[in-house]
């Protein structure tokens, strides 16, 4: 057996960075290239670039009229209008066209009149070199247009070519070499076939890594994936940096397993410079150099990867076209929640943004280095520091953007209990208004009351029973937000009970099962809606918790509930039906209960609040809710309540 990696000393960020900056003259790295001006799209200068020609190269109309010699007008007003003959002293021009010989103004045609015979009558004087562009009024022969190190946008061709450069000196695009390697792994073409089986992949990492090296500017060479065989991918790295290529990535195989290969393969062909980066995700990066080329051993994890190529792939591909780092614009956000963290690592968090009155709240999307859909949906990362143990929910923290400032300022904030409907309705409110979005944090009801008193969300999904009544919500709102004005819309009923496996193998039937030694139970977190309904429903029935294997296994949403039962991780879970049959699973009724929406008062007139209750009178959605399964939409949108 292989022996496992040991990361000898797990070096800061910016240590790691100055390391591998510092091992390469990155500037001397891209070979200079001669292209068409029409092909240079997105290319750097490799030098400065002189203009050839004057733009315009004459004396041009600027207006549609005629050209006159500006003296011969002087005198003309209302009172004593001037008479010029055409083809004299008048010549009529379109806008572009040259101006004869002698003139030096242009006057445009509605300011002009034509009594005949060929005359022109002008009631004003015109002015030297009015409506006129000179000769390089844009351009002139010889100026410099652009620096060394400058990227070519559209309007820069355009430019060019006015000038007379048909052809320039640029950097040839930076090539990067991409390896995937694991035996693990299957391509999309094979999985799209047959579904993977367990422990098998379908491989995109490559996919990927060869789109951040486009957005870089940079050119993807996507190699053969390679086993996991130490001498198959060491063939397949010096293969890489023999090749074409400027710097190498070895994807995957870089942490601490008995197949990990990345790190003996990079150190025996050349030098490690770094093993392990305190991150998080993005810790087992390895930065190393063979024959004078980078090779970066990037995290197999997508999120791990990505933070990888972030922090140092791009950087370092900026510099080899002579670019300044990428650089985000930062907000102050004030965390959904309080956001625990590791000491002694930095973490990059994924959120959604969004702005609830004057704060930017930043909701954390699933922190796994291998939850691709925390990048996909992600408005911006949050940097947790390495010398702190996470942020709480009072505190301001600087978040990078990942989307447009225009998007965060259209985002409705939810907190609060899960429903899948909430899913629907974003896209249902995105018809009515397409600029806006939702950010939604499934945190549980009591959570969600908590932040709609906090001010972190613009409203929240709640449905907890008051077992002395068997209302739902008004009590809680009364203990927990006595002094803020709410307004409580009901969203559904919806049926509450026990999801079980097709066929339901276990013969579960009632809450008394739940006690059976065969039997585990996955849970809601405390503080849900549904934890308070199970609890009470226990108590109902004289059941102790303690008897309940998986009682303290708990999961955030219905779905997270149901994939727990589907996959064999549990024999039941409490959830809403239409979580059972989105995964074909079976279903025990327990009980139908009421889900509203608390919006506190001072939202009611944002705009995507409107939205949103415009949308729970809508036709189509309501429909959309009911083809889910176990919902009544009858009281959809009424209020529920107010205080």
């Amino acid at each position: 057996m292989h022996k496992r990696n040991i990361y000898l000393k797990k070096r800061p960020l910016e240590e790691a960075r100055e390391l591998f900056s510092s091992a390469f003259d990155w500037g001397k790295m891209l070979a200079v290239r001669t292209v068409d001006t029409v092909d240079a799209l997105g290319m750097i200068t490799a030098e400065e670039v002189f203009a050839h020609y004057s733009s315009p190269g004459y004396h041009a109309a600027a207006m549609d009229g005629v050209a006159v010699k500006a003296s011969d007008t002087y005198g003309a007003d209302d009172e004593n209008p001037l008479l010029l003959k055409e083809g004299e002293k008048v010549f009529f021009v379109n806008t572009g066209q040259p101006l004869p010989g002698g003139a030096d103004a242009v006057v445009m045609i509605e300011d002009l009149h034509q009594p005949g015979s060929g005359l022109v009558e002008f009631r004003q004087a015109a002015f030297p070199w009015q409506h006129v562009r000179r000769v390089g009024e844009d351009i002139v022969a010889g100026e410099l247009l652009f620096p060394s190190r400058h990227k070519l946008k559209a309007e820069d061709l355009a430019a060019l070519l006015q000038a007379g450069v048909f052809h320039l000196k640029v950097l040839e695009k930076p090539k990067v070499a991409i390896i995937p390697t694991g035996h693990e792994l299957l391509d999309w073409q094979e999985a799209e076939k047959k579904a993977p089986g367990p422990g098998v992949i379908i491989e995109s990492n490559s996919v990927l890594l060869a789109g951040l090296v486009r957005e870089a500017g940079a050119e993807p060479l996507v190699m053969e994936r390679q086993p996991d065989d130490p001498e198959v991918i060491s063939r397949a790295v010096e293969q890489a940096v023999e090749s074409s290529a400027h710097m190498v990535l070895l994807n995957a195989g870089a942490s601490a397993g008995s197949k990990d290969f990345s790190v003996h393969v990079i150190g025996g062909l050349g030098e490690v410079l770094v093993h392990g980066v305190a991150v998080m995700p993005g810790k087992p990066s390895i930065l190393g150099k063979v024959k004078n080329k980078p090779v970066i051993g990037t995290p197999g994890y997508a999120v791990s990867a990505w933070v990888c190529f972030d922090q140092f792939v791009a950087p370092a591909l900026a510099g080899m076209q002579g670019q300044a780092p990428p650089q985000r614009i930062t907000v102050q956000a004030k965390p959904a929640r309080p956001l625990p963290s590791k000491l002694g690592q930095e973490e990059f968090l994924r959120v959604h943004l969004g702005r609830v009155g004057q704060n930017m709240v930043a909701t954390p999307l699933k922190r796994g280095a291998g939850t691709i859909t925390s990048l996909t949906r992600a408005d911006g990362l949050m940097r947790i520091g390495v010398h702190s143990e996470g942020l709480e929910a009072s505190a301001f923290a600087p978040a990078e953007i990942l989307t447009s400032e225009r998007a965060l300022e259209n985002t409705l904030v939810v907190v609060g209990s899960h429903d899948i409907t909430l899913d629907l309705l974003a896209g249902h409110m995105a018809k009515k208004d397409p600029l806006l979005r939702v950010s939604s944090s499934h945190l549980g009801s009591l959570a969600g009351l908590m932040a709609a008193k906090e001010g972190r969300s613009h409203l929240g999904g709640t449905h907890l029973l008051d077992t002395e009544t068997g209302d739902y919500n008004v009590s809680y709102i009364k203990r927990y937000l006595p002094d803020l004005p709410v307004k409580l819309v009901t969203l559904a009923y919806r049926q509450q009970g026990m999801i079980v496996k097709k066929g339901n193998p276990k013969g579960i039937q009632s809450l008394s099962d739940l006690e059976r030694a065969d039997v585990r139970l996955v849970n809601r977190q405390a503080g849900s809606g549904t934890r308070v309904l199970l609890d009470y429903a226990l108590a109902q029935e004289g059941m102790d918790a303690d008897n309940i294997r998986g009682y303290s296994q708990e999961e955030y949403t219905h779905m997270a509930v149901a994939v727990q039962v589907l996959s064999g991780g549990a024999d039941v879970g409490v959830g809403i039906l239409a979580a059972a049959k989105a995964l074909d699973l079976d279903f025990i009724p327990l009980v139908q209960e009421r889900y509203d929406l608390l919006i506190p008062k001072e939202h009611l007139e944002d705009h995507r609040v409107q939205v949103l209750l415009d949308t729970l009178e809508n036709p189509d959605f309501k429909k959309a809710v009911m083809k889910l399964g176990g919902y009544d939409v009858a009281p959809m949108g009424r209020t529920a309540w107010e205080s």
